[in-house]
């Protein structure tokens, strides 16, 4: 079975990915969005094991210590992680995995799966990037200001990544981002046929 691959995808918070995303996974039934342990609160809306794994900081420092994660990051004095073993059992079901963190955790899955495709999202603009997270009407004037200023760092990180996509025009940027997955899936693809036809001729 083929293995599937593993899409890194971050940005500020504010450029959309989220929404991005959730619009990728309805139109490929083969990609599943991990889902992420975190030692913040649950909000209202959100339920265990569809939104995060909602653990106690004991637990997670205790997975930390047991190397059973893939990658953590602590981000508003929250720490948030993906557990090992789950990407590992999908990507060898051949499922495509996404991981929404941010450059912290990519860097982290990078150096452990060099074949992972890191892709960050960028808003327009800091201005517009500050509109949306003003018209949100859910966060404090001072919360506000510490994400557009998190935003500042996190965009300095964007050259570390494999492709960079502006979310100016939903749709457009949709579009890339699925060009994006498609030509690395299709590139694995190649590759293995490649690959059986280089060592298993006539099988």
């Amino acid at each position: 079975m083929q293995q599937g691959n593993i899409f890194v995808i971050s940005a500020p918070s504010g450029a959309g990915k989220s929404s991005l995303v959730t619009e990728l996974c309805k139109q490929d039934n083969n990609i599943s969005v991990s889902i992420s342990h975190t030692t913040r609160k649950m909000r209202i809306g959100e339920a265990e094991g569809i939104n995060y794994y909602f653990t106690d900081v004991v637990t997670f420092e205790k997975m930390i210590k047991n190397s059973e994660l893939l990658e953590y990051a602590k981000v508003y004095d929250n720490y948030y992680g993906t557990s090992a073993t789950k990407i590992k059992e999908l990507t060898s079901a051949g499922k495509d995995i996404i991981l929404e963190i941010d450059w912290q955790g990519a860097r982290q899955v990078k150096k452990l799966f060099p074949e992972s495709t890191l892709i960050f999202i960028l808003p327009p603009s800091l201005e517009i990037l500050s509109q949306r997270l003003h018209g949100r009407n859910t966060d404090s004037v001072e919360t506000i200001n510490s994400r557009m200023n998190l935003a500042l760092d996190e965009i300095s990180h964007a050259p570390e990544f494999d492709y960079i996509v502006v979310n100016d025009l939903f749709n457009q940027a949709l579009s890339e981002l699925q060009n994006i997955i498609n030509s690395q899936k299709n590139l694995t693809k190649n590759m293995l046929n490649q690959f059986k036809q280089r060592f298993f001729k006539g099988n």
